[in-house]
């Protein structure tokens, strides 16, 4: 069956916030008096701040979050951009009547934030956030609750992301997925998830519709 609605993962899909997830980790481990490197935050990437700085130390969520945030926010317009090519195929997508969905595990204020800049405002007739689940990403009632609100199948639907939790959170709803080869964790590590496609350019979803 033909793909008929297309789900994406926001930061690190559609638009480039690596470096300022990055960033903003350094920078609120700094505070805390923890040092990691570069390669050790890319694990960090993907999964809720609770969850990760849970890990951390649990007595410093709530602080730790705040000050992930504040630093996050306020360079947010400095670093963020749209990928190659998005924007251009978001368009085509909604001229050949794809609905189109965002699921994140952001917060909305960030979301609107990132779709403001890169130029995405109104494409998506869903957006699901963290504020709107109750579990997240790789569970599956984000990619649900997007497929629900947009009036999808899911043997039609796919989901696109960056991140394994993208990829198994697809699988767990029973839709076929994509993984983008732009990943800041790279082609290799997602093509252990088993996603249905690999995106080398955004533009590869015109060819799979």
């Amino acid at each position: 069956m033909s793909i008929r609605t297309i789900l994406f993962d926001l930061d690190g899909t559609l638009i480039d916030t690596n470096e300022l997830i990055m960033q903003s980790f350094m920078h609120t481990f700094k505070q805390y008096g923890r040092d990691y490197t570069r390669e050790e935050l890319l694990a960090f990437n993907g999964p809720p701040l609770r969850e990760t700085f849970e890990k951390i130390d649990e007595n410093l969520v709530e602080e730790m979050i705040e000050t992930y945030r504040e630093h996050n926010l306020f360079h947010h317009d400095y670093y963020v951009k749209p990928f190659p090519n998005v924007v251009e195929t978001i368009n085509e997508l909604k001229d050949h009547g794809i609905a189109l969905g965002i699921v994140t595990t952001k917060m909305d204020k960030s979301v609107q934030m990132g779709l403001k800049i890169a130029g995405l405002e109104g494409y998506f007739q869903s957006v699901v956030t963290l504020d709107d689940v109750t579990h997240a990403k790789p569970h599956p009632e984000p990619v649900f609750k997007g497929i629900n609100e947009l009036k999808a199948d899911p043997k039609t639907t796919l989901m696109v992301g960056d991140n394994s939790h993208d990829i198994e959170s697809g699988h767990h709803a029973g839709v076929r997925t994509a993984g983008v080869a732009w990943s800041h964790k790279g082609k290799d590590f997602l093509e252990k998830y088993n996603p249905t496609y690999m995106l080398e350019d955004m533009k590869d979803l015109l060819k799979i519709i």
